[in-house]
Formats: structure tokens, sequence, C-alpha cells
């Protein structure tokens, strides 16, 4: 149990901070590209950042409500979709991308038994996110 609340405990952290770094990164842009660019990491960040959260929460309470995962996955996966209808940026769709396939391993161990899943991958795809729209 220690382990699983250290890694909810990064995964928050890692979460806030992906989302301070893009609206950051959106105020500082400069540059056709660059504004572009911060545009659709901005309407990026908040639907990705309420989805994990809320991911985050379904994991952790699993054992009152097993479905909260499943329907917070759905909801992830509908916000990405939504997403990538927003941009045409190759960037930008290529994070949605990485979280997509974290999202989807997510849900093969939820599948497979897991009810408390790693969400780390997911985190991790939305720090390269950041990554995308610091570069």
């Amino acid at each position: 149990m220690a382990a699983a609340s250290r890694r909810r405990s990064r995964s928050r952290i890692a979460v806030a901070t992906t989302v301070a770094v893009i609206g950051l990164t959106a105020g500082l842009a400069t540059g056709c590209d660059a504004v572009d660019k911060a545009i659709d990491c901005v309407q990026t960040a908040d639907t990705i950042a309420d989805s994990v959260t809320g991911l985050q929460q379904a994991v952790e309470n699993a054992a009152n409500d097993p479905t909260q995962t499943d329907q917070s996955l759905n909801s992830i996966e509908k916000d990405l979709a939504k997403i990538g209808d927003k941009t045409d940026n190759a960037d930008v769709n290529k994070a949605v991308d990485s979280l997509e396939k974290a999202v989807d391993n997510v849900r093969t161990a939820v599948k497979n038994g897991d009810n408390t899943p790693d969400i780390s991958p997911v985190t991790d795809a939305a720090g390269e996110l950041t990554k995308v729209c610091t570069s």
C-alpha cells in the first residue's frame, strides 16, 4: 500500500507540474508557429489535467467502485479524440497518440484484474506533451 500511495503522490505532482509548465509556456510563446503550438497545448492542458486527475481518483476509489476506473478511461479517450480533432499540429498529435497508448495500457491492466494499475505512464505521456509545448 505504501508504494501505491507514493506512486499516486508522484503522479499528482507530475500532473500539477505538467499543467503549470504548459500554462507558463503558453504565456511566453512568441512567433506564429509558437503561438499556434501554445494554443494547441493550452486547449489540451485543461482537458488532460482534468482527465488524469479523474483517473487518479478512480484508481484510488477502485475498492469502493471499480467501475469508476473504466468510466474515467472512457472519458480520457473521448477527450483525446476531441483534442485530436482540434489541432493539426503534428507534435501535439504525436503527444496525444502517446497518451492514448498509455490509457490503453492502463485499460489492459484493469481488464487483466489489476484494480490499482500504475498510471505513471499516463502522467509521463502528459509530461511529453509539456516537452512538445516548450520546444
